[in-house]
């Protein structure tokens, strides 16, 4: 059984905060392998509210091209083609049926949407685990410690301190400077790895010239 991180999300586009935040919580660890799962379209339109999103193909082909030239990250469609966005749980279950044993890796912002807003919880820490990637201005310690229900988790969490040089990277942020991406390729430069400026170039604002 090969031991995995497993980092889900929208990818919409994948930036260079998602690739090296998470290789540098991999080597903290001594994990051999990242698996990144994108979520579905529909999800981030109609249940995140994100103003645009680029296509379940488009985010998935942009994360295989990163993952050409990184032997530690491996890319799963399970999630894209399923008529529905799983939970987490599931996600961690379909992976283990293929023979990776993986922990959830997430932000310190999802740990107070836990005890109401995920499904399956318990079973997710009991039978995998979560590693929280810790953000400066987040006092993860405290808010564990002062919330009943996520102390009772901690045994099964894993506290791990972000870069602060990625912090304030995000995703939407990239979104608004492809509304010009002629204009804006030094900033993008700043926020997008070599691989996917190359596949927006070519692939996604192709369609214009269509």
């Amino acid at each position: 059984m090969i031991q995995a991180l497993v980092f889900g999300g929208a990818f919409n586009p994948p930036t260079i905060a998602h690739i090296e935040v998470v290789n540098a919580i991999r080597k903290t660890i001594g994990y051999d392998l990242v698996v990144f799962v994108p979520s579905k379209q529909s999800y981030i339109q109609d249940v995140q509210k994100k103003d645009y999103a680029f296509s379940n193909e488009e985010r998935y082909r942009m994360l295989e091209e990163i993952a050409k030239s990184r032997d530690w990250m491996m890319v799963s469609d399970y999630e894209l083609t399923l008529d529905h966005q799983p939970k987490s749980y599931e996600t961690l279950c379909h992976l283990r049926s293929q023979g990776i044993q993986g922990k959830l890796l997430f932000g310190s912002d999802k740990l107070c949407e836990l005890e109401h807003g995920w499904k399956f919880v318990d079973a997710l820490c009991k039978e995998f685990g979560i590693v929280v990637m810790m953000r400066n201005h987040d006092d993860v310690t405290k808010m564990i410690e002062e919330d009943p229900y996520l102390k009772s988790l901690k045994p099964y969490m894993t506290l791990v301190e972000t870069p602060y040089v990625y912090q304030e990277i995000s995703s939407s942020q990239v979104r608004a400077l492809l509304a010009d991406f002629e204009g804006n390729q030094n900033e993008l430069k700043e926020l997008l790895l070599e691989e996917v400026i190359a596949y927006i170039a070519r692939e996604a604002y192709a369609k214009s010239d269509d």
